[in-house]
C-alpha cells in the first residue's frame, strides 16, 4: 500500500517541493486565529473581530486568482517572492499596531489576505513537471490534499504554543516570518526556477473560458459550503450536548477522515475515469454527511463525523487531475487559484446560511445545510464531461506548463 507513496518520494525534487510547499502553506491555518486573538487582546469587540478576519478572507479569494495569472505571465519566483514579502510586511504592521484605526486596520488585513503568496496553485503547477506519469501524479495530487489536513490540525496548536509564552503579537510575527520564508525557500526551488509559462491566448476570463473549468470549479463552491456549515454544525452541536469542547473534537475528526482518505486513494489503484471518479467522489462526500443528522452521542457522533471527512481529500485530488487536463494552455496556476478562491466563498456562505438556519430551526440545521450542499455538488457533477476525443494527456497538456530545460 504504501509503495505508491515511497516510489513517488524517490523522485527528484519531490520531497523536497512537498514539505517546504506545505511548511508554508501553515499560515492558511494559522491567520484567522492569530488576528482573532492579537484584536482581542487589544480589546476590540467581536463584531469588529468578525468583519476584520471576514475581510482578510475576502482579501484571500479575490487576490488569489489575481497572483495565480500573474504566475502564468511571469513565472513563480518573481510572484512568490513579491507577494510572501507584502503579505509578511502587512501582517507585521497588524502585529506592531493593532490598535490602528479600523480604516487602516481594513485596509491592512485586507492587503495582508490578497497578497498571500499562492503556493498552493504553484505546486500543483510543476506536478506535470515533477511527476509526467499521471497514475502518479494522481497519488501525489493525494498526498497534497491529505497532508493539507495536517495544516488545519496542526497550525491551531502552532498558535496557541507561541501566543502561550509570547502574546497574540508573537503568533502573528510568526506566521510573518513562516510567509516569507515558505515563499522564498519555495521559490528558490530548481523546479520552480525552471518552470516557464507558456503562450495563452489573452482572455480576461483566463481559464473560465473554459466550461469544464467553470464546471467543475462549481462544484466546489458548495464543497466549501458544507464545511462552513460543518464549523457552525459542530459549535450548535456541542452546546446542545452541555459540552463546548466537542466542538474541537468533532471537527479534527473531520480533518482525520480526510487524511486517511487521501492517503488511501493515492496508495490504491482506482477503476474509471477522472471524471466518473469525480462524479462518485462527490457522490460519496454527499451520503457521508447523512448520518450527521441523527445527532447521536458524543462517541457515535465523531465517528460520523470522520465519515463525513472521509471522502473530501480523495475529490480534491481528482479535481486537481481535472483542472490540469481541462484548463486552457497557460492558465494552470490560475485555474487553481479560483478552485481555492471558490472554496473559500463556498466555506463563507456556509458559516452564514448556518448560522441563521440554527437560529431558525436548532442544531441539526447546519448538517441539513451541509448535507444539502454536498448533495447539489454531486448532482452538478454530473454536467463534468470528458473532453471530446481525448485519453490520456501529455504531461504538460493543458498545464500551463513548459518542459523543464537542463540546468
Amino acid at each position: 500500500m504504501l509503495g505508491s507513496y515511497l516510489a513517488l518520494l524517490r523522485r527528484a525534487h519531490v520531497p523536497s517541493a512537498l514539505a517546504i510547499n506545505i511548511v508554508g502553506r501553515l499560515p492558511h491555518g494559522i491567520v484567522a486565529l492569530a488576528l482573532t486573538l492579537l484584536f482581542r487582546d487589544e480589546g476590540v469587540p467581536f463584531g469588529t473581530v468578525g468583519v476584520l478576519v471576514a475581510v482578510y478572507g475576502v482579501g484571500t479569494a479575490v487576490g488569489g486568482p489575481v497572483l495565480g495569472r500573474l504566475v502564468d505571465f511571469y513565472g513563480q519566483p518573481v510572484v512568490l517572492v513579491v507577494s510572501g514579502a507584502v503579505a509578511a510586511g502587512t501582517l507585521m504592521w497588524l502585529a506592531l499596531a493593532p490598535d490602528a484605526p479600523l480604516a487602516a486596520a481594513l485596509a491592512l488585513t485586507a492587503l495582508a489576505g490578497a497578497s498571500t503568496p499562492p503556493l498552493e496553485p504553484c505546486l500543483r503547477s510543476i506536478w506535470p513537471d515533477l511527476v509526467p506519469d499521471e497514475q502518479e501524479r494522481e497519488t501525489a495530487y493525494s498526498l497534497d490534499a491529505a497532508l493539507q489536513e495536517v495544516i488545519f490540525v496542526t497550525a491551531p496548536l502552532l498558535v496557541v504554543a507561541v501566543a502561550a509564552p509570547f502574546a497574540p503579537v508573537g503568533a502573528v510575527v510568526a506566521t510573518a516570518v513562516i510567509t516569507v520564508t515558505g515563499a522564498a525557500a519555495f521559490a528558490a526551488l530548481r523546479p520552480v526556477r525552471r518552470w516557464r509559462p507558456v503562450p495563452r491566448r489573452t482572455n480576461w476570463l483566463g481559464p473560465l473560458m473554459s466550461a469544464r473549468v467553470r464546471r467543475v470549479v462549481v462544484c466546489f463552491v458548495f464543497v466549501g459550503t458544507a464545511l462552513g456549515a460543518l464549523a457552525v454544525g459542530a459549535v450548535a452541536y456541542s452546546e446542545a450536548a452541555g459540552a463546548r469542547d466537542v466542538s474541537g473534537l468533532l471537527l479534527s475528526a473531520n480533518g482525520l477522515g480526510a487524511l486517511v482518505g487521501g492517503l488511501l486513494y493515492g496508495a490504491l489503484p482506482m477503476p474509471f475515469s477522472p471524471t466518473v471518479r469525480f462524479r462518485l467522489l462527490l457522490g460519496g462526500l454527499a451520503l457521508g454527511y447523512l448520518p450527521l443528522l441523527l445527532m447521536p452521542g458524543t462517541a457515535l457522533m465523531a465517528v460520523f463525523a470522520a465519515l463525513s471527512g472521509l471522502f473530501l481529500a480523495p475529490a480534491l485530488a481528482c479535481t486537481f487531475l481535472l483542472l490540469g487536463r481541462a484548463a486552457p494552455a497557460g492558465t494552470a496556476t490560475e485555474a487553481f487559484a479560483w478552485l481555492i478562491s471558490m472554496f473559500v466563498c463556498g466555506n463563507a456562505l456556509g458559516s452564514a446560511a448556518a448560522g441563521a438556519a440554527v437560529e431558525l430551526a436548532g442544531p441539526v440545521a447546519p448538517f441539513v445545510v451541509a448535507a444539502a450542499a454536498t448533495l447539489l455538488a454531486a448532482l452538478l457533477s454530473l454536467r463534468v464531461r470528458e473532453p471530446r476525443g481525448t485519453g490520456t494527456l501529455s504531461p504538460t497538456s493543458g498545464t500551463g506548463a513548459a518542459p523543464s530545460t537542463p540546468g
